[in-house]
């Protein structure tokens, strides 16, 4: 599964950039949320394949923070992209006419520079929240990878500010950027409904079909980690969604906007014509 995410998401990288008519807004954004998916997996899932080939599941405090602090870059960055590409949906069927005029090239080089200050920014103010912990020596995390939450419940003070500062942060970080693609689904929603034809329809709707499988499956999964962590008391069932969450997900999108994308198949077979 990793080297089918890993695969998928350059293939993407690669058919955007070797490809002049993609060389556009949405491939754009698209191509560095393939890089995102590519950093958020490597994150985790490399240092699990070598814990269940080596049988040892040793990472140091200093790794730790390392690893949750490019864990939540990467989360954090898939998110922002995500609200980014939502933006550009909602401009490219509310106002057609001004789409190149509005999203020009140094407008979407700078609304992924600010996604990525942001991830950085949430990034360290959780490496900071745990760092304030007290940890024994030898702790077991019952996860395969540093996990906020799982970090918390082993330290060995009180944690309960330290809790309600990280819901908040999640609540900023993860609230503000799904309320701006309900938003621009809500306006996308009633400016495809005045379309008078059915078949108008139809092309807006296919035209945001990809983005929104991506959001309620990123969205989806993540929710439902959260949710099984605090709701229930396995942690099986915390380690296995989480699983879903960091790999499932990553590896799905290159099939869902490939498979849904006729420009996307074009430029992957003139890719893989190109290799042969």
């Amino acid at each position: 599964m990793y080297l089918v995410t890993m695969l998928g998401n350059l293939l993407i990288i690669l058919a955007v950039s070797s490809d002049s008519h993609l060389h556009t807004p949405m491939y754009f954004f698209l191509s560095i949320l393939s890089m995102a998916d590519i950093g958020f997996t490597s994150t985790t899932i490399p240092k699990m394949i070598l814990d269940i080939q080596t049988h040892s599941g040793v990472i140091s405090y200093a790794g730790c923070l390392i690893q949750l602090s490019f864990f939540i870059v990467f989360g954090c960055l898939d998110n922002a992209l995500l609200t980014v590409m939502a933006y550009d949906r909602f401009v490219a069927i509310c106002y057609p006419l001004h789409y190149p005029v509005i999203l020009n090239p140094r407008l979407c080089s700078l609304l992924v520079l600010m996604s990525f200050l942001i991830s950085l920014l949430d990034s360290q103010l959780h490496c900071l929240l745990i760092s304030q912990l007290s940890f024994c020596t030898n702790v077991e995390i019952p996860h395969f990878f540093c996990d906020p939450p799982q970090l918390l419940k082993l330290a060995c003070n009180d944690t309960s500010t330290n809790n309600i500062l990280i819901y908040v942060i999640g609540v900023i970080f993860g609230g503000v950027p799904l309320s701006g693609i309900i938003f621009s689904y809500y306006k996308i929603v009633s400016s495809i409904l005045r379309v008078p034809s059915s078949g108008g329809k139809y092309k807006a709707f296919v035209t945001c079909g990809s983005h929104l499988s991506v959001v309620c499956l990123f969205y989806g999964t993540g929710i439902g980690v959260y949710l099984s962590s605090t709701v229930s008391f396995s942690l099986k069932e915390g380690a296995v969604a989480s699983v879903v969450y960091t790999m499932v997900t990553p590896m799905l999108n290159p099939f869902i906007y490939s498979l849904r994308n006729r420009d996307i198949k074009r430029a992957l077979r003139s890719l893989l014509n190109r290799a042969a």
